[in-house]
């Protein structure tokens, strides 16, 4: 039997992304993939699938998996969500095998928004356009281009096993506090006068709740446009920054529109994206504007962190059952006073 991944229960927004869904866009057919490429990379990396296999994205809603048919290689890295392992606690970024029957839930935690579930294997899945990144608003990708509910079976071919243990990632590239978010300014900066530049970059800039996965909604002093806010519609990269008559700049993410007739102030840099993704609603952040050349080092940087295998510590435990405890000598080798071993 084809072990499967089984959902349990799943939270909105939960759904099947690869890499994404690229060369489409001329024809109004946006790239969908993870919001946080770097955390999707790094699940994949760890289990030694290619860098843009397709992963569960899991949003602040949480899932609940279980395995059936067989043994699940698993790894999750992204926020920092609250993992448990049938009932037993789990470090946000972690690899392990998942056993048929066996619970694993993913919940938010203290920070992030986005986590990532990967599997030792390949999801049994046909791609559309050559991919099977979920765009739900199109419904097309993943499973039924819908996202996952429960009930849910996903077949997993050339399934392979986990570490034997749970084991954390040692990932650090992860750690990446969200208040600073780097830019490229452009490519309609010039639409705005060096004054409100300056303001765009000073901020601060809030990230509000009613972002998702095509746009994250800031709030804050409102930017003037100096030569209006209208343009001729033109491509949207991810990461783009627009801001509407309003002055309040939205950043345009994985589910983004093809083009927009907005004007750009800056683009958000590749490296920053999944900074940025992870921000919850309430978060503060800054942007700095940085040259080309940094921006390049950056995504080498990144890319170096990813070209090897991804190390793993394994986990100390400290959830002994009273049952297992009752089962060892917890008392020989003890010695008394004099130095000799108690009875």
């Amino acid at each position: 039997m084809t072990p499967r991944l089984s959902i349990l229960s799943a939270g909105p927004g939960v759904t099947l992304q690869d890499g994404g869904r690229h060369g489409y866009l001329r024809y109004g057919i946006t790239a969908a993939g993870p919001m946080d490429p770097l955390a999707h990379a790094t699940a994949n990396r760890a289990l030694g699938n290619p860098l843009g296999a397709t992963a569960l994205e899991v949003s602040l809603g949480g899932v609940e998996v279980t395995a059936e048919g067989g043994p699940l290689g698993i790894a999750v890295a992204g926020g920092a969500f609250r993992l448990a392992l049938d009932g037993a606690p789990l470090p946000p970024a972690c690899a392990l095998t998942l056993h048929a029957g066996q619970t694993l839930v993913i919940r938010a935690g203290r920070a992030g928004a986005w986590a990532y579930l990967a599997v030792a294997g390949r999801f049994d899945l046909a791609p559309t356009l050559g991919s099977t990144a979920t765009h739900t608003r199109s419904g097309f990708g993943g499973l039924d281009g819908r996202a996952l509910r429960a009930g849910d079976r996903l077949a997993v071919e050339d399934a392979r096993p986990g570490p034997s243990d749970p084991h954390a990632l040692v990932a650090p590239w992860l750690d990446r506090p969200p208040e600073e978010i780097r830019v490229v300014l452009g490519p309609q900066d010039d639409f705005f006068s060096n004054d409100q530049i300056a303001a765009f970059l000073a901020g601060p800039w809030t990230v509000t709740t009613k972002g998702d996965r095509m746009a994250c909604f800031l709030d804050g002093t409102p930017l003037t446009h100096a030569k209006g806010y209208n343009i001729v519609s033109d491509g949207i990269a991810m990461g783009a920054i627009q801001v509407p008559g309003e002055g309040w700049p939205i950043v345009l993410m994985a589910d983004r529109q093809s083009t927009g007739g907005y004007p750009k102030i800056a683009t958000v840099i590749g490296p920053d994206l999944g900074r940025l993704a992870q921000a919850q609603g309430g978060t503060r952040i800054r942007f700095r504007a940085v040259d080309r050349a940094e921006a390049v080092a950056a995504r080498r940087g990144e890319a170096q962190a990813l070209a090897g295998p991804v190390a793993m510590e394994p986990l100390i435990r400290t959830d002994f059952s009273a049952e297992f405890l009752l089962g060892r000598n917890l008392i020989g080798g003890v010695v008394d006073g004099a130095g000799a071993h108690a009875p």
